[in-house]
């Protein structure tokens, strides 16, 4: 029975990271290069893999294969800035490519099919386009469901004399049949690396057997049984493309200047949104909002949303929007929404015995907003930073900060990157909003200090608060240098931090700094 799955088609350059990588760094083509990320090889070129190197090889191991492996950090910006003119030149082409991965992108198939005479020749169209603007190399998959079109566009098609053609198209109904004979390993099945971590010993027994029995030791010690049948039954998990022909536009004629007004005429262009939404089984997670004024300035935002979209969150969305624009200075001749994400409707579908008390808050807390605005109703969310403080932050109720952040909230610092300077966990459990003031005194009263090297003019024995009580030291640890921000001496910092425990056995964070010295938390 054919999938009810839509037919993508999804352009792979192989090894665009790593590629990516070596032109920025001038490599010499045709050298052995690796991506290591966390000490693993996380992507490599041909000539390394033609040296034994493979993917989550250990640094030192594939270092140990290829002699002359040229090892580079993974920069992912790179792969993504290199990648952009590739996606520009597609958008051109064929409006509605959703980029997956730097070097990676899908577009329903259906419309491209269409103008170029069948889902081949725009299978090869791209394959030219994408070459024409430095992705050579690059391979074509069309199937039902974004895994399969993936897949095959990294599979590719076999010809008859074992040369890889870049062009593999599934029939339709055919994707159960695809999958099935396809071995349950990362290297072949790109989504499964997402999904499943085989164990540390089936890592490192992967340097020695065959792809297909590492992944049925894997499995056996997982307790899964990867059979062929399993295999051709999976079904895509990731979100589905949004469409790119739903989208609400109201043109203004004559301009409207009242966000009143705006937000009563977009009311019912946002009701048949939702609604057309739904007649594709989807709802709107993510929102796109453009605003453009009389003199042509544009506003563009994307709102979030912890569930889905209804018609009046869409235009409180609108009208929050043009109470905080400061970008139009003219009145509003069209608005135009559009979905940036969208989850099947059974995701957030109520389950069986109802989510009331949870349905309630999120009730309550978006009529609240929506009385007194977007950044009426903060709520906490934890951040990247080298200082307590830094990793503590206030986002508008609604708006999601995952690992990368989100469009919405870019001032957000990201917790995945990596913060050289900070202390290691756990972090004090009281944070002061404002460092509180005090004197630390080594055992003959006199004050403290910390030269430019890091040096303790003496063992700390004292701190004094502000208000005269007097705390006795018992152990502590450090100074520990923190710079920042060098290059701006507007917000340049450079400060020494120590750790201490008290008599009472109650532990500090203290800070020096050129000012003094401070309580920037407890370690209660």
């Amino acid at each position: 029975m054919p999938s009810p799955a839509p037919r993508l088609l999804v352009l792979h350059v192989p090894d665009w990271a790593v590629r990516a990588q070596a032109r920025e760094h001038r490599v010499p083509d045709g050298a052995p290069v690796a991506l290591i990320a966390a000490g693993r090889v996380v992507a490599c070129t041909a000539a390394a893999r033609a040296a034994g190197v493979r993917l989550d090889m250990r640094q030192r191991e594939a270092q140990a294969r290829c002699p002359g492996l040229r090892i580079e950090r993974e920069d992912p910006a790179i792969a993504a800035r290199s990648f952009e003119p590739v996606l520009a030149a597609l958008e051109q082409a064929l409006p509605g490519w959703h980029p997956l991965s730097p070097g990676t992108a899908a577009i329903r198939a259906r419309g491209p099919a269409r103008y170029y005479g069948g889902e081949l020749a725009a299978a090869r169209t791209v394959v030219g386009l994408a070459a024409s603007h430095g992705a050579s190399g690059a391979r074509v998959g069309v199937a039902e469901g974004l895994f399969a079109a993936e897949l095959a566009a990294r599979a590719g098609e076999v010809s008859g004399d074992g040369a890889r053609a870049d062009v593999r198209i599934v029939p339709p109904g055919g994707t159960p049949a695809f999958l099935a004979p396809c071995p349950w390993h990362p290297s072949v099945m790109p989504s499964s690396r997402r999904c499943f971590r085989a164990s540390a010993s089936a890592r490192s027994a992967s340097s020695r057997g065959s792809p297909s029995q590492t992944s049925r030791r894997a499995s056996a010690r997982s307790g899964r049984v990867c059979t062929p049948w399993r295999v051709g039954a999976i079904r895509d998990r990731r979100p589905p493309h949004p469409p790119r022909d739903i989208d609400a536009i109201v043109d203004f004629e004559p301009a409207v200047e009242r966000v009143d007004e705006v937000a009563f005429g977009v009311r019912a262009a946002c009701d048949d949104f939702v609604r057309a939404l739904l007649g594709e089984r989807l709802v709107c997670t993510a929102l796109r909002v453009e605003l453009v004024g009389e003199r042509g300035e544009v506003d563009e935002r994307v709102w979030l949303h912890p569930r889905s979209f209804s018609a009046a969150e869409v235009v409180d969305r609108v009208r929050w929007q043009l109470q905080a624009t400061e970008a139009l200075r003219s009145p509003v001749v069209r608005v135009r929404v559009s979905p940036e994400a969208v989850d099947p409707v059974h995701v957030h579908e109520s389950g069986l015995w109802g989510t009331g008390p949870d349905e309630r808050v999120h009730s309550v807390l978006s009529r609240v907003q929506g009385m007194v605005g977007h950044r009426g109703v903060l709520t906490p969310q934890l951040a990247g930073g080298r200082r307590p403080a830094d990793r503590q932050t206030l986002v508008p109720w609604g708006d999601r900060v995952d690992g990368a952040g989100s469009a919405a909230n870019r001032t957000v610092r990201e917790r995945t990157r990596p913060w050289p300077g900070a202390l290691p966990d756990p972090p004090p459990a009281t944070v002061y909003e404002m460092p509180r003031p005090l004197h630390v005194e080594d055992a003959r009263g006199r004050p403290v200090t910390i030269d430019e090297r890091g040096r303790v003019s003496a063992a700390p024995a004292v701190i004094v608060s502000q208000t005269g009580t007097r705390r006795d030291l018992t152990a502590w640890a450090g100074p520990w240098p923190l710079e920042e921000r060098w290059w701006d001496p507007a917000s340049a910092r450079a400060v020494h931090r120590l750790q201490a425990v008290d008599a009472s056995g109650c532990a500090w964070l203290l800070v020096r700094d050129a000012e003094g010295w401070w309580a920037e938390g407890r370690y209660d």
